[in-house]
């Protein structure tokens, strides 16, 4: 099986555009680096963890580089729902029942991790992001969920420290409570915590844990975090560290 399906790109200049046209392997890890690059040029990557705009260059590779200035004319970037509709509005103008993988970009990302042990980094790249759904559909929920603890497993993941022994997969904050405390993990609220811990917050402070972020650094008698679901976006926060909405640390 040839390891890059590039054959149908404008790079491929020696067998015929079609797909698995090219019957070659290095030729076809060439053209695919070619048409990756150009991809990556159009979509306007800014780093490893700009990874809204890496779907939109995985999506883009998948259809043809026409996918990323369509879906930025029309939707201002890559979304799982127009992924589809322009492969319906392509099946439709061609007269054929498939026009590539609408779901590529989710299939893809299953294997690109940015693997830095740096679970602060990653975090904050994704800062902005709104609606959670590339993090409710990576853990496995079809439908809308309340997503921050499910945003820390994420991004555990994503740096690498989604283990035993670090950081646990969690969809309710109360499991990673109990986990932190089940492993002798657990600090309350009177410990200073450290980058990269991980914090429960409790905001009826009636001994319920109800959300959860991470810490990215505490300076000057304050806390300051990275947290998914904040008003449904991912954002930068702080807070006194004797907030009594504070409920303890995973360390």
């Amino acid at each position: 099986m040839i390891p890059v399906q590039s054959s149908e790109c404008g790079f491929n200049e020696k067998y015929p555009r079609v797909h698995n046209g090219i019957t070659d392997d290095d030729y076809s890890i060439k053209v695919g680096i070619q048409h990756l690059a150009s991809c990556l040029n159009d979509a306007k990557v800014a780093s490893s963890g700009d990874t809204e705009h890496i779907s939109l260059t995985l999506q883009g590779y998948n259809y043809g580089n026409e996918y990323i200035s369509w879906a930025n004319e029309h939707f201002g970037g890559y979304t799982r729902a127009n992924a589809k509709v322009f492969s319906d509005e392509m099946k439709a103008k061609l007269k054929t029942n498939v026009y590539g993988d609408p779901d590529y970009v989710v299939h893809v990302l299953r294997y690109y991790h940015i693997g830095n042990n740096n679970i602060v980094e990653v975090a904050k790249s994704q800062v902005g992001t709104t609606s959670g759904s590339k993090y409710w559909t990576w853990y496995g929920f079809n439908k809308k969920v309340n997503w921050c603890a499910i945003f820390v497993s994420w991004c555990a993941n994503e740096s690498g420290m989604l283990d035993d022994n670090s950081v646990p997969k969690f969809s309710l904050c109360t499991n990673g409570e109990n986990w932190y405390k089940k492993n002798n993990r657990w600090k309350d609220k009177s410990y200073v915590p450290m980058t990269g811990n991980i914090i429960f917050f409790d905001w009826q402070q009636d001994g319920h844990t109800d959300h959860v972020g991470i810490v990215e650094k505490v300076e000057n008698g304050k806390v300051f975090t990275v947290e998914g679901n904040s008003k449904d976006e991912v954002r930068e926060k702080s807070y006194n560290l004797s907030s009594k909405s504070i409920y303890g640390y995973g360390i």
